[in-house]
């Protein structure tokens, strides 16, 4: 009889032996729930992705040494373990298979995807065969990620008449990914006739979340069971025991762009040992949203608020940004900038002689606040969370050196709309109404000059949003916009905002990555670029 473990664990890249702890502890774990057979990720040993840590011999011997070790542990069990091996200078991403204290056999990785935020082609080589193996009377194969996402790849799977087919995966979070994801393994449960067992990595690393979410398949291609969502877990099934009930699980979108900003926030801070994070709040609702979330994330003892008012800033944006601070538990400090604006005034006067004022004092304003911050997290070592939300970043209206500055960007791929959707769901999620209402329903505006608002400068934000997404989502391009029925002339102003701010994003921090297209590794875009259309 088999009894399967599935082992999504949270690994920190490059940290051998917490990363072998962690695996050794969980074989440990299932072998007294009776588990006789164990799977763990993609890479776990390493963590996900290592990148240019592959280019370092040292690190890839290293990785092979704690899976020796780790073997150690097999008695009596068959582990099924992602790392790195090397064979004649050839590097592949690979998967173990330890059984009894002896490594059986390696199986190297097929397909390597090299789109998005994947780049396995500049470090791996593709294996060459699809080995089978035998447990009890029982047939079953190894896959890691892409493989079972690739066609021709299933139909080498229906051809072997397999049992049980082994996924091992990395695959990050994106809005779209889990139903394309569960619609893959099942329709390849269904087409092979066999069990489809996927163990996803779990966690945040850099700018990408994983999702866990491990998943099981009935051979007739119904979810048997799901493993926890955003969380370590170990997920144990039985297939001799195995009945045709399968399981239904809703997915909350913003739900989970929720989930997946908080654990992003919470493992960038944990895995880089910063113990603090501190954030501009000006009582707007991109500051309000990424405090209530920080502070869910990490707690509220953990996370501090400068509120930096100037003449501009209007007295209910600060009323409303105390009063968050209040609602969470929140330390604050309040800093008045009147004096260090005037002072800049003052001093570049003789220079400006006879101009007019523009967005430069405004930018003053935006860059005062970023090095009070920039103060603030050298003082005491906190970690700036800027609160800039991807439609303004995708326009550029934001101010480098000033709004941007900071170490992590939570709402980076979050767009405005979605912005608001957040904190309606933070309210729901809570007993009162931590954001004030007062927040969500007040036009957006950055208040660096008298009476602005941002539709000053751009169109309504449930119009831009569209359009931004048609444009760098699904890359359509002008015309191919217009022609889904909006108007040229604002079609066309924007496409120039995004283009010419690229420069502006090459310099942001990092941020979360939720969407398809994420600015970063997802879309790599010249700066120097005279291409329009």
């Amino acid at each position: 009889m088999i009894k399967i473990a599935l082992v999504q664990i949270n690994p920190i890249v490059g940290d051998l032996s917490e990363n072998a702890k962690k695996i050794t502890e969980s074989i440990k774990t299932a072998k007294k729930k009776g588990t006789n057979f164990i799977v763990f990720p993609e890479l776990a040993l390493t963590g996900y992705p290592p990148e240019d840590l592959l280019l370092k011999d040292y690190f890839i011997k290293e990785n092979i040494k704690f899976l020796n070790k780790i073997k150690k542990e097999t008695t009596g069990i068959t582990a099924v373990l992602g790392f790195v091996d090397r064979n004649k200078s050839k590097t592949y991403n690979s998967c173990a298979i330890v059984q009894d204290k002896k490594i059986i056999d390696i199986y190297h990785k097929l397909y390597l995807p090299n789109h998005g935020v994947f780049d396995e082609k500049r470090y791996f080589k593709p294996g060459k065969t699809l080995p089978i193996y035998e447990l009890g009377n029982k047939k079953f194969t190894v896959t890691i990620c892409e493989d079972i996402w690739t066609k021709k790849h299933q139909h080498r799977l229906k051809s072997e008449n397999l049992d049980y087919i082994i996924n091992i995966s990395a695959s990050p979070f994106s809005i779209r990914k889990l139903k394309q994801r569960k619609k893959i393994l099942s329709s390849v449960a269904k087409f092979a006739k066999s069990f489809v067992f996927y163990c996803n990595l779990v966690g945040g690393q850099d700018e990408i979340v994983f999702d866990g979410r491990s998943l099981i398949y009935s051979p007739k291609g119904k979810l048997l069971k799901q493993a926890k969502k955003f969380s370590t877990d170990i997920l144990y099934f039985n297939p001799d025991k195995y009945r045709q009930k399968s399981v239904k699980i809703k997915s909350n979108k913003i739900e989970n762009i929720y989930s997946a900003l908080s654990l992003g926030i919470k493992d960038y801070m944990h895995k880089n040992n910063f113990q603090k994070a501190i954030l501009g709040l000006s009582g707007g609702i991109d500051s309000a949203v990424t405090l209530a979330i920080v502070a869910k994330s990490i707690g509220s003892n953990k996370v501090n608020a400068l509120i930096m008012p100037s003449c501009y800033s209007s007295q209910k944006s600060l009323t409303d940004a105390v009063k968050i601070c209040k609602n969470l538990g929140i330390k604050y400090y309040k800093i008045e900038i009147d004096n260090i604006f005037n002072n800049f005034n003052k001093n570049l006067k003789p220079h400006f002689k006879n101009l007019a004022t523009d967005n430069t004092e405004e930018n003053l304003q935006a860059r005062i606040r970023g090095n009070l911050l920039m103060a603030f997290s050298n003082k005491f070592g906190h970690l700036v969370v800027t609160t800039g939300n991807k439609s303004e970043i995708s326009c550029g209206y934001c101010t480098l050196y000033g709004d941007m500055a900071g170490g992590f960007g939570i709402l980076k791929d979050v767009y405005k709309t979605s912005v608001y959707q957040l904190a309606r769901f933070i309210n729901k999620k809570n007993s009162k109404n931590i954001i004030p209402k007062s927040i969500i329903t007040k036009a957006p505006s950055a208040e660096l000059r008298p009476n602005q608002k941002d539709t000053d400068n751009l169109p309504r934000y449930s119009l831009l949003d569209k359009i931004l997404h048609l444009y760098i989502e699904n890359n359509l391009n002008l015309q191919e916009i217009i022609q889904k029925g909006f108007d040229q002339k604002i079609v066309k102003k924007i496409i120039k905002m995004v283009d010419s701010s690229e420069y502006k994003r090459r310099q942001s921090p990092i941020g979360i990555k939720i969407s398809e297209r994420a600015f970063g590794k997802d879309r790599r875009m010249p700066i120097t670029n005279n291409f329009t259309g």
